[in-house]
């Protein structure tokens, strides 16, 4: 299937690592032009370009703060004067929380760590897709990725400040798709499960996602990157506004 993606101007913030770095070698393989946004990981990130520039794509890379709007501004200049006009943005980078934290309620946690989880998590993923949002009405084309998780819907104790920042951007999301079809730009949620990344997760959660799953393992990050890909791709021609789980079927045992 040709995804049309060539020479597509594609911004993946959290690039450098995990899923992030699965989604962009993907977009890599369809031959689009990859901006890799990354926090602090450069040596990281430069292999991503690498490894995408080995796979026919051009790529650079471009140091970025979900909590800071004028680096998020600076991050999409940047790309588009070295690529051009931003047709897809994935909306992937994260701040974690301390994870997990499951005898903190959420009437105890620090009013502080939600303030900032919502910055980086749901008001930095905002402030790029408006500062992108402007290439793709001017082209009639566009899509936009925001990665969430499934525990918007399962919930998970000790863990308020991320899950409502990411439930953030379901809103986000669907108010987007309202606004934006008409100009050919579709705007959807991917929801990973328990997937490997940098940060080390317990292993007593690794061991709980796997059998909770239908598939009975944790979602890989090319699991998620394949659906994003499709999502973003000329493939996709009337889905918007909707938030896809790519976990396996996962069913919280709480």
């Amino acid at each position: 299937m040709d995804l049309g993606l060539a020479g597509k101007v594609v911004l993946v913030t959290g690039a450098s690592t995990a899923i992030g770095k699965a989604t962009a070698l993907a977009f890599a393989e369809e031959k689009a032009n990859i901006a890799v946004g990354y926090h602090s990981n450069a040596q990281a990130a430069a292999e991503t370009v690498a490894l995408a520039e080995q796979r026919g794509a051009r790529a650079i890379r471009w140091q970025l703060d979900l909590g800071r709007p004028d680096s998020l501004q600076a991050a999409v200049e940047h790309a588009r004067e070295e690529l051009g006009p931003i047709d897809v943005l994935v909306n992937n980078a994260v701040r974690w929380p301390d994870w997990p934290k499951p005898d903190e309620l959420f009437e105890t946690a620090p009013p502080e760590r939600f303030t900032t989880s919502v910055n980086a998590n749901l008001i930095g993923p905002y402030l790029l897709a408006r500062a992108v949002v402007a290439d793709m009405r001017s082209h009639g084309w566009g899509r936009i990725v925001n990665v969430s998780t499934g525990l918007v819907e399962d919930g998970f104790p000790g863990n308020v400040s991320y899950i409502a920042a990411k439930a953030g951007l379901h809103g986000l999301t669907r108010v987007m798709s309202r606004e934006l079809a008409a100009s050919g730009i579709l705007t959807n949620v991917v929801m990973p499960g328990f997937t490997p990344a940098d940060k080390p997760m317990p292993p007593e959660l690794i061991e709980q996602a796997s059998t909770a799953a239908a598939t009975r393992r944790v979602t890989h990050p090319d699991d998620v990157a394949r659906m994003i890909v499709f999502l973003c791709s000329t493939a996709n021609t009337n889905t918007t506004g909707e938030a896809i789980r790519t976990d396996g079927h996962f069913l919280s045992p709480g």
